[in-house]
C-alpha cells in the first residue's frame, strides 16, 4: 500500500482546509483532490512541498462507483519515497485539468490516459490518441469495451481450462476479421479523414519565412518507422529549415499490444513472463519492479538468499544492457560493426548465467512472489565471480579506452543534445537520461528497495547534459554496477530462495501499489489495484523509453537532422517497452 508521511497529511490539510482529504479506502493512500483545485494543489506539492519530479500519471476506470480516477506519483529528487494524490470524475463525461504546464513529464502519459480510458484533459498542448490510430473505435482500457474476439473478462478461460475444449474465437466471427464497425457504418458512404492531419498541424506545417532576403520553406521529414536508426517500428516526423530540426514530433504506437489490458485479463502470476517481453533486453528488471508492486500488497517477506540473486542478477542486466548501449550507440554514430562486437561478446557470457538459473537468455520469467524461481547454483557463482573479479573490470576499461579516447566519437556527441538539469527534472526524465544533466538521483540510492541499502556504491552523475555526458555516465555505472557486484557475490548467505511452498494461484489482498526499480534504462514501474479476486484490477506499467522521449523534441530543436540519430540512441529506447 502507498501511504504518505503523517506530516505531510497534516501540511496539505491545513494548506488546503475543507478541499483536500486523505483516501480512507483499505488498502488505499494518498490523497483526494476535486478537480477544479487540482492546479493550484499540484502548483504547491510541487513548489511549496518539493515534490519536483512527477514519475507517473495513472489512469483508472472504476465502473461499479460510475466513476474514473487520474493517480499521480510524484517524487523529491533530494529523495525519499512517493507523494500520491488524486483526481476523481464522472466516467460519462471524464474531464479534468492538465498538469503538463506544472510537470512537462505528464504529457505522453496523459495522452496515454486519453486514449485508452478516455479521460479529457483540458488544457493539454496536443492532446492526441498516441498508441491506437487516430481512427480507432472507443477506448480499450474502460471496463465496458470488448474486443471483437472477446471470451471472458479474465483468464483462465472456461473454454481452455480444466477441461481443454476450446473453439478459435475466430470461427464465431462471420467475417473472420478482427473489424468490430459501428452500427450505423455503411462502407459505400463512409468517408475518412486524413489520420495525419492532426500530427502535422501540432507541427505547423510548411511555414515560410525570410532570411537575407531568400525565401525558405519548412519542409517536413518522416524518420521511420522502417528506419534503422529508430531502433525500431518508431517514428519521428521532423520539420526542417535546411539541415536544421525546428520542430518534432515523436510517433509510436506501432507495436502497441494493450499489455495492460493483457495484464487486466491474467492472473497476477501469468503476467511475470508477460514482463520480460516490455525491454527484451532486461526482463530480469523487469520482473523485479512487478515482484515488488505486488508483494507491497501481499505484505511478504523475501529470503535473504533470494535478495542477493535478485540484485546480483540486475546488476549483470545492467551491465549487459549497457555494454550493448555502447555498441549500437557507436553503430548509429556510423561506426560500423566493431563496438558492437566487443560489446556482444561479453553480453553472451552473461546470458550463459541467466541460462542456467532461469533456463532462458532473454525472456527469464525468473522473478516469483516473494523470491526466485530456482537457487543459483555453485556453477553459477562461479562463472559470476569470474565475470566480475576477473574479465568484466578489463573489458569495461577496455571499451573506454577504445571509444572515450577517440575524438571523432567526442567530436560527434560533445555538445549535442544538450538538456539542463532544470529540464530534465520537469521534462520526468530518470536514469541515465537525469544523471547525465548533473541530478544524482538513482532510486537505489533515493528510496532503496531490496537490499540496495547495504552496499556501498557511488551515483554516477555527469553535469554537462549533452550526449557525451549521457555515454560516460553508462561507462560510470557499469563499474558501479561491479562494486555492487562484488559486493553481492561475497556476502550472499544460504538459506532458501521462497518462502514457503511455491504457488499457482496466489491470493492478492484488496488495495493499490506502486512497485519500481532502477531499471538501465530509468525508472520502471507497475501501479497494480487489487480487488482481492485472481487477477488484478488495474494493471499499469510506467515505462522509462516512453517517459524518456518527453524532452526528445527539447534535445533536437537547433540540431543537425544527422544528429537526431545520435540524440535518439542516446536515449536508449526499447520499443516493446515504449509501446506495450
Amino acid at each position: 500500500m502507498t501511504a504518505p508521511a503523517s506530516s505531510l497529511t497534516i501540511d496539505l490539510a491545513a494548506r488546503f482546509p475543507g478541499a483536500v482529504s486523505a483516501d480512507v479506502r483499505p488498502g488505499y493512500g494518498g490523497f483526494i483532490v476535486p478537480a477544479e483545485k487540482l492546479i493550484e494543489v499540484a502548483t504547491a506539492i510541487r513548489d511549496e512541498f518539493g515534490y519536483d519530479l512527477l514519475s507517473a500519471v495513472t489512469g483508472v476506470d472504476y465502473i461499479a462507483d460510475n466513476k474514473m480516477e487520474v493517480v499521480y506519483h510524484a517524487f523529491k529528487t533530494t529523495g525519499g519515497p512517493a507523494f500520491v494524490f488524486k483526481v476523481q470524475v464522472p466516467r460519462e463525461n471524464p474531464v479534468l485539468p492538465s498538469v503538463v504546464n506544472i510537470w512537462r513529464g505528464a504529457e505522453f502519459q496523459e495522452r496515454e490516459a486519453w486514449d485508452l480510458l478516455g479521460i479529457k484533459f483540458e488544457g493539454h498542448p496536443d492532446l492526441r490518441r498516441i498508441l491506437m490510430w487516430e481512427g480507432f473505435e472507443g477506448h480499450p482500457l474502460r471496463k465496458d469495451w470488448k474486443e471483437p474476439f472477446f471470451e471472458e473478462e479474465v483468464k483462465p478461460f472456461k473454454s481452455r481450462w480444466p477441461d481443454g475444449k476450446h473453439t478459435f474465437a475466430e470461427v464465431k466471427n462471420p467475417f473472420r476479421d478482427n473489424l468490430q464497425f459501428p452500427a450505423d457504418f455503411d462502407p459505400e458512404k463512409v468517408t475518412f479523414t486524413d489520420p495525419e492531419e492532426a500530427l502535422y498541424k501540432s507541427l505547423k506545417k510548411y511555414h515560410s519565412e525570410t532570411r537575407d532576403g531568400i525565401e525558405t520553406d519548412h519542409i517536413l521529414v518522416n524518420m521511420g518507422p522502417q528506419h534503422p536508426s529508430t531502433h525500431g517500428v518508431f517514428r519521428a516526423v521532423v520539420m526542417l529549415d535546411g539541415e536544421t530540426v525546428v520542430s518534432l514530433k515523436p510517433v509510436m504506437g506501432y507495436l502497441h499490444r494493450n499489455h495492460d489490458k493483457i495484464g487486466e485479463r491474467n492472473t497476477f502470476l501469468q503476467n511475470m513472463p508477460y514482463t520480460d517481453r516490455l525491454d527484451y533486453f532486461c526482463s530480469m528488471t523487469n520482473n523485479f519492479g512487478y515482484a515488488l508492486a505486488v508483494e507491497k500488497l501481499m505484505n511478504i517477506q523475501v529470503p535473504e538468499r533470494a535478495d542477493y540473486i535478485r540484485v546480483i542478477m540486475s546488476e549483470l542486466t545492467r551491465i549487459q544492457n549497457h555494454l550493448i548501449f555502447l555498441g549500437m550507440f557507436l553503430n548509429d554514430l556510423g561506426a560500423m560493426y566493431t563496438p558492437a562486437l566487443y560489446a556482444f561478446e561479453e553480453r553472451e557470457l552473461i546470458l550463459d548465467i541467466f541460462e542456467e538459473v532461469a533456463g532462458a537468455r532473454m525472456m527469464c520469467n525468473y522473478f516469483r512472489f516473494g523470491g526466485v524461481a530456482r537457487d543459483m547454483g555453485e556453477d553459477a557463482l562461479r562463472k559470476a565471480r569470474e565475470l566480475v573479479f576477473d574479465r568484466l573490470p578489463g573489458k569495461v576499461d577496455e571499451m573506454d579506452r577504445l571509444l572515450t579516447e577517440n575524438e571523432v566519437l567526442v567530436s560527434r556527441v560533445k555538445g549535442i543534445g544538450y538538456l539542463s538539469a532544470e529540464d530534465a527534472i520537469r521534462t520526468s526524465m530518470t536514469g541515465p537520461m537525469l544523471r547525465a544533466s548533473g541530478v544524482p538521483y538513482d532510486i537505489r540510492r533515493a528510496d532503496p528497495y531490496s537490499i540496495y541499502d547495504r552496499f556501498d556504491f557511488n551515483v554516477a552523475c555527469r553535469p554537462e547534459g549533452d550526449l557525451l555526458a549521457r555515454y560516460m555516465v553508462r561507462i560510470d555505472e557499469m563499474r558501479e554496477s561491479l562494486k555492487i557486484l562484488g559486493q553481492a557475490l561475497k556476502q550472499i548467505p544460504a538459506g532458501p530462495i521462497f518462502p514457503g511452498k511455491p504457488q499457482y494461484q496466489v491470493k492478492v489482498p484488496a488495495g493499490e501499489s506502486y512497485g519500481r526499480v532502477e531499471s538501465p534504462k530509468g525508472e520502471l514501474a507497475y501501479y497494480v489495484v487489487s480487488n482481492g479476486k485472481p487477477n488484478p484490477y488495474r494493471y499499469h506499467v510506467r515505462p522509462s523509453s516512453f517517459v524518456n522521449l518527453t524532452s526528445l523534441e527539447q534535445m533536437c530543436i537547433g540540431e543537425k537532422i544527422a544528429d537526431f540519430v545520435a540524440i535518439l540512441g542516446g536515449i536508449d529506447i526499447v520499443l516493446g517497452e515504449l509501446d506495450r
